[in-house]
């Protein structure tokens, strides 16, 4: 850490603490040319994700618009909606530890559903024929066989 009064990189920290609100680290710091003390607050960077549509467009990230489309997945099937709340929290923390500002909504999609075909078969299926926009009745059998073999 850059001393603000002479310049020298070198600090010892002498004291940290959580900032009052909880969002960030307040360190106490001596300057190891100069001797004298000076405060750094330590926070978390949080760059927003943009998501980018089929069409080309760019949005930013709704972790909402995920947990809405399993909760529809789901609908009238047996579910616990926190399960489906660590589900999302589980793939916006890889999207955030991935360090890339973008994600098509081709990747996402296929991040839910990796996390739908261990819970739920019919909710699986029931999001893939929405995420992959079938055509025909013989493109969504194509799906039902190919998850069926995968088995």
């Amino acid at each position: 850490m850059k001393c603000p009064f002479c310049g020298d990189q070198e600090s010892k920290v002498v004291d940290s603490r959580h900032s009052e609100d909880g969002q960030s680290i307040r360190r106490r710091r001596e300057c190891m040319g100069c001797q004298r003390r000076f405060t750094t607050y330590e926070i978390v960077e949080s760059l927003p994700i943009i998501v980018v549509k089929r069409n080309g467009s760019r949005q930013t990230f709704d972790r909402n618009k995920i947990l809405n489309s399993m909760i529809r997945a789901f609908d009238k099937r047996r579910v616990d909606v926190t399960v489906l709340d660590r589900i999302t929290t589980e793939i916006e923390q890889t999207i955030q530890n991935t360090l890339e500002r973008e994600i098509s909504t081709d990747k996402l999609g296929e991040m839910v559903m990796e996390k739908l075909k261990p819970i739920d078969e019919v909710a699986y299926i029931r999001f893939a024929s929405i995420y992959h926009r079938y055509q025909d009745a013989g493109s969504f059998m194509r799906e039902i066989s190919k998850f069926l073999e995968e088995k």
